[in-house]
């Protein structure tokens, strides 16, 4: 059990390296990956953990193996750039601003009708929890993990008020857009304004049933953590 764990931990260790490392451009669409062999032996891990974490990449998108060929990278139009985990692998790099504001575009078309349906069709357990995030996000503040844990909680339980299956699949994708880039903004140090009254204006739209409201305030929210964002791409002087 024990190997078996350890094992695990390899492969999806040598899988987010060399995710880290294409998405960084360190390999290009189109590079042949170093074979199996010999990144087995110069890595010192086994062939089975090297295959296991190219399965992790393909299953992604990333890479594809053929025989007598290698394993190739894939153009990037093929990688499943909303995949959690590719996000905090771009997210390791120093993503391009187009794809960062792709990403708030995203949250734009989806978050601010969520909100609205979240307003109409919530449960009382789900305004109280979404109440809960909000006075743990109050009291431990964003540049926690605690206030961050508490941020995706409530993007999380928005989302699922929409009682809408095809919406709350994508609870995941926008969690993770929101934690990478409050996490890119505090290592630009830009974490400056604070966006716990955003947060508040949605939820106090959706307790009181108002979807007009929620839409317009998530817009909002969504519209000055872009702002936030960008500000935090631009040059400091």
């Amino acid at each position: 059990m024990f190997r078996a764990a350890f094992q695990g931990r390899l492969h999806g260790a040598l899988a987010h390296n060399l995710g880290v490392q294409i998405l960084g451009g360190v390999y290009k669409s189109g590079d042949i990956l170093p074979n199996e062999i010999d990144s087995s032996e110069s890595l010192d891990i086994s062939r089975s953990a090297y295959r296991e974490a190219i399965r992790i990449l393909a299953s992604k998108g990333m890479v594809e193996s053929r025989p007598k060929i290698g394993t190739r990278v894939t153009e990037r139009d093929r990688w499943n750039i909303l995949d959690p985990e590719v996000l905090g692998w771009m997210f390791e790099t120093e993503p391009s601003e187009d794809f960062i504001k792709g990403l708030f575009e995203l949250r734009l078309i989806t978050e601010p009708a969520a909100a609205a349906l979240a307003a109409e069709r919530r449960t009382p357990d789900q305004i109280e929890r979404m109440r809960k995030a909000l006075e743990v996000m109050e009291a431990e503040t964003l540049a926690s993990e605690a206030g961050r844990m508490a941020d995706l909680e409530f993007h999380h339980t928005l989302m699922f008020a929409t009682h809408n299956e095809a919406l709350a699949s994508l609870s995941t994708t926008i969690g993770a857009a929101v934690s990478w880039t409050t996490r890119y903004k505090q290592r630009h140090k830009s974490l400056s304004r604070d966006p716990i009254p955003d947060h508040a204006r949605v939820f106090e739209a959706i307790e009181r049933g108002d979807a007009s409201a929620a839409r317009w305030c998530m817009e909002s929210l969504v519209r000055m953590a872009l702002e936030d964002t960008q500000k935090s791409m631009s040059p400091q002087t």
